[in-house]
């Protein structure tokens, strides 16, 4: 039986994407007098590109009002701790909420033992802006690790993520399961080993998945799982729901 939640951030957690990220992004835009500005359609094909820093360069690399490439990087930077400042501000203004269904999971790991960790790979101030927001001064006492982007060298899908939190606590990938919202860190997950279960997001809603435990629409809801759960008609889905997923993934071996 698994032993610890390993939670991404961004989409997982709470939804911080189209109203939390990409908003801060468009006022750092302004903030430098630069007319760019990312919609919707746009900020969702850009999360192809883990990483803000990286989604930036990616981004100038196909505008034709973008600096020399000699000084990209520098905006990039520049852009990004602008972004970051101003993604906090909106964190501590109450507009990015976590997710219905995640602090009731959180609070039935603790009482059942079970350990939760952070395994993320954005910058680690997003992290800090939107855990104090929601657990107090105190949230780091809430995880038992947090590995954060600037704690490894290769973002997901790249698995180093899930291999150092595994190595900080002291689990095999077997003694964990993952939760998800994007077909990256999915990915990230498996190449680490680590059986994973998805909370599809609002721009992940339609994406494919492969090798996942289950995946739904979200912790508070037990319809639309596949597999499907019981007693459909009422309450989220329960720490015991994640076991049977975990159970049927032992009964086929789908990761060993």
């Amino acid at each position: 039986m698994f032993e610890a939640m390993l939670w991404d951030v961004d989409g997982t957690l709470a939804e911080t994407e189209r109203d939390g990220h990409r908003v801060a992004f468009n006022r750092a835009f302004e903030e430098f007098g630069l007319p760019w500005r990312w919609d919707e359609a746009r900020y969702g094909k850009l999360l192809a590109v883990t990483g803000g820093r990286e989604r930036l360069l990616h981004d100038m690399a196909q505008r034709s009002d973008a600096p020399p490439p000699a000084e990209r990087e520098q905006l990039a930077r520049a852009l990004h701790e602008c972004k970051n400042a101003r993604y906090a501000e909106r964190v501590r203004d109450g507009a990015i909420p976590l997710r219905e269904g995640v602090r009731p999971m959180l609070q039935q790991c603790r009482a059942q033992g079970v350990r939760v960790a952070i395994t993320t790979t954005t910058s680690r101030s997003n992290v800090e802006a939107l855990l104090r927001a929601h657990f107090g001064a105190r949230w780091r006492g809430e995880f038992d690790a947090i590995v954060c982007g600037e704690d490894v060298r290769s973002k997901k899908p790249d698995p180093q993520a899930y291999l150092q939190t595994l190595e900080l606590l002291a689990l095999g990938p077997l003694a964990a399961i993952a939760i998800e919202d994007s077909p990256g860190g999915v990915a990230a997950a498996r190449a680490a080993g680590v059986p994973v279960i998805v909370t599809r997001s609002h721009y992940f809603a339609d994406a494919q998945f492969e090798g996942a435990l289950a995946i739904g629409p979200g912790l508070h809801e037990r319809r639309g799982w596949r597999p499907g759960l019981p007693d459909t008609s009422k309450g989220p889905v329960m720490l015991d729901d994640l076991r049977g997923w975990y159970e049927q993934m032992q009964s086929v071996s789908q990761f060993a």
